[in-house]
């Protein structure tokens, strides 16, 4: 099945991706499908035949919405014998729930029984796992049960103290309950129903999925906006831009996760990405509360305390936690339990702590709160105490990273392997200092001195952010700028050479402020050169160099939040044709894109001039959250034009 007909349903942090007949098959790789829930597959199969044979389906699986689609079935029939009864599908999925509705419909003018069979399964399989098809995972003392109910099943798995179930509820309860037939998992049953229909009658079945992970389940319930403050003026629009702008809110709601804050308040912020990343994430979530910032500040309040929750307090190899680190991710899965991967709390990103401070600062400077700013002072004098130390400052004279062979081998937003790379194509070796990272921290030290001086009543600590950012700046003009190329490098590597291939991350320094005016106009307008610019956004990397790739992760694709952080620099320097050019290209790429106005986490690099739409790129999230909050970048950058 091409992965582009799945349907994905999503609601209070659970999604299910079903075929266009309304199944599950357990596939796995980049577009698995199943129920998901806290980083589990709680459904691997869902399988539904009726009279001994998959059903043909008349009309294919249709969303009503974002989180319930239906489809039409009926049995095998011909021309001179016509099914004799049709099947009604609705599915459903919120908070840890997944439902269904089988309306059966006679078309016949005597009594029929139909017989219907549902296949159902379980592997509890942890995404990781579903991710790395050339990997498998130990799972030593790992136990399984499935067990028979009044009216349905019940799946359990154990694993020392780690248990999980799921269980299938069916009204009216199934006449028997058997294994599969051969070709399916061991654990696999068939639920079987024998349903009487009088003559042009109906008969309704209602299945209803309860995935119960382990732990104590998240609160649930019907997602609230992630909120606070004033919605952006679109009343009555219908432009592109505004139209995006309405998806992406949208969006930002199917993606709210519940979430623990700093003084064990509950909260709701929006989680990464689908399928992969339906979780807290440093980075992401912050510089999505930041382009929500006008629109929706309380975000910005929530994803600020969730993070000081979580904040490093000590030196763990393994996770890469270090005092003072912003976390890169948290998850809730069975391989994070047990160690097996590192991402349980996982603070492999140079990027994050940084910009901590930067939407610490943002947030009182949006809405004139110093509340916030107060209740977090500590957590922002222990980032940036990060920054100084084990962040390298000191002793790089950067922000730096090393590769980490058990984790994430570049730890800035662009994180895949060979991503921060030489013109020629070869990786950077640590400890690396990438460009962004830099212009993050020259103004996470800049915003941190207001707040010191302004809200913390700190002079002096903040006469010495001041220092210490100035002197940043003059070492970056110094080391990163290329002559030749007039345009800075991607990264200094741990020889301290440019790694000088041409990068959309020289935006990112736009935004921050750590270029000089003329430098910052001059790599705005290069950014908009037909090798960087496709027609629809700005590439990762320039087109022509060794290492491009229009279907790379990060070396040749485009991603919609890189364009939303260099859109707002573009502003910043008053780069109007520019923006204005940048903004016509995204917007019109959500008018195209396949779910009406939503742009997805990242498009092909393919120029506009070679299809009538953007060329998805196939491993996608979508929905994704900057990807949502950038039409709201977008806007707030077209305002701040000067």
């Amino acid at each position: 099945m091409n992965a582009d007909t799945r349907i994905q349903l999503v609601r209070d942090a659970t999604f299910v991706r079903l075929t266009t007949e309304g199944a599950i098959t357990g596939h796995h790789g980049s577009t698995p499908d199943g129920l998901f829930f806290q980083d589990a597959r709680h459904l691997s199969r869902w399988q539904l035949t009726v009279d001994g044979s998959d059903p043909a389906a008349l009309l294919p699986a249709t969303p009503e919405g974002d989180d319930t689609a239906s489809c039409v079935l009926t049995p095998e029939g011909t021309r001179d014998d016509p099914p004799a009864y049709t099947v009604f599908r609705r599915q459903s999925v919120a908070g840890g729930t997944f439902t269904e509705h089988l309306r059966l419909v006679s078309n016949r003018p005597d009594a029929v029984t139909a017989r219907v069979d549902l296949t159902v399964d379980t592997d509890f399989a942890d995404l990781f796992e579903l991710r790395a098809d050339d990997r498998r995972y130990e799972k030593p003392g790992a136990e399984r049960e499935i067990r028979a109910t009044t009216d349905g099943l019940r799946f359990s798995y154990r694993r020392a103290a780690w248990h999980a179930d799921t269980e299938v509820v069916c009204r009216p309860s199934p006449d028997t309950v058997a294994a599969a037939r051969s070709g399916t998992r061991a654990t696999a049953r068939t639920l079987s129903w024998h349903v009487p229909l009088d003559a042009h009658g109906t008969a309704d079945l209602h299945l209803t999925v309860r995935a119960r992970p382990h732990g104590r389940p998240p609160r649930t319930g019907t997602a609230e906006r992630v909120t606070g403050g004033p919605a952006p003026i679109m009343a009555g629009g219908t432009d592109d831009l505004t139209l995006a702008c309405e998806r992406g809110l949208a969006d930002l709601d199917l993606l709210t996760i519940p979430v623990t804050g700093v003084d064990g308040e509950d909260l709701r912020v929006p989680a990464a990405g689908i399928p992969w990343f339906l979780t807290l994430f440093g980075r992401d979530s912050l510089l999505t509360s930041y382009f929500l910032l006008p629109y929706r500040p309380g975000t910005a309040a929530a994803v600020l305390s969730a993070l000081a929750a979580v904040q490093g307090e000590r030196h763990d190899a393994f996770s890469g936690e270090q005092p003072g680190r912003i976390v890169h991710e948290t998850r809730h899965g069975e391989l994070a339990h047990f160690r097996q991967v590192p991402y349980g709390r996982y603070y492999g990103a140079v990027d994050a702590t940084p910009l901590f401070l930067v939407l610490l600062h943002a947030h009182h400077q949006t809405t004139g709160d110093r509340a916030l700013a107060r209740r977090l002072e500590q957590h922002a004098r222990r980032a940036v105490d990060w920054m100084l130390t084990d962040g390298g400052l000191e002793e790089h004279g950067y922000l730096v990273y090393t590769p980490d062979p058990g984790g994430l081998v570049n730890q800035n937003w662009k994180d895949s392997a060979g991503a921060v790379c030489f013109a020629d194509g070869t990786q950077a070796e640590g400890p690396v200092a990438v460009s962004e990272a830099q212009g993050y921290a020259y103004d996470a030290l800049l915003r941190t001195a207001q707040l010191a001086a302004g809200v913390w009543g700190d002079e002096s600590y903040a006469r010495r952010l001041r220092e210490t950012a100035a002197a940043l700046r003059a070492r970056f003009t110094a080391d990163f700028w290329m002559t030749g190329a007039d345009f800075p490098a991607l990264a200094l590597d741990g020889a301290g050479r440019q790694v000088d291939a041409l990068a959309s991350d020289a935006g990112h320094l736009l935004w921050s402020g750590i270029l000089d005016e003329d430098r910052a106009r001059r790599v705005g307008r290069r950014l908009l050169e037909p090798d960087f610019f496709s027609g629809w956004a700005i590439r990762t990397l320039a087109a022509g160099q060794r290492p491009y790739h229009p279907l790379s992760y990060h070396r040749g694709s485009a991603w919609p939040h890189d364009n939303a952080v260099i859109a707002l620099g573009l502003a910043r320097h008053g780069l109007t044709d520019e923006l204005r050019l940048l903004t016509e290209g995204l917007a019109a790429a959500a008018a195209a894109a396949g779910h009406a106005y939503r742009l997805p986490e990242v498009l092909a690099g393919y120029d506009r001039s070679a299809t009538t739409g953007p060329v998805p790129y196939p491993h996608s999230c979508s929905p994704q959250a900057w990807a949502a909050a950038t039409p709201l970048a977008l806007r707030t950058a077209l305002g701040r034009e000067r």
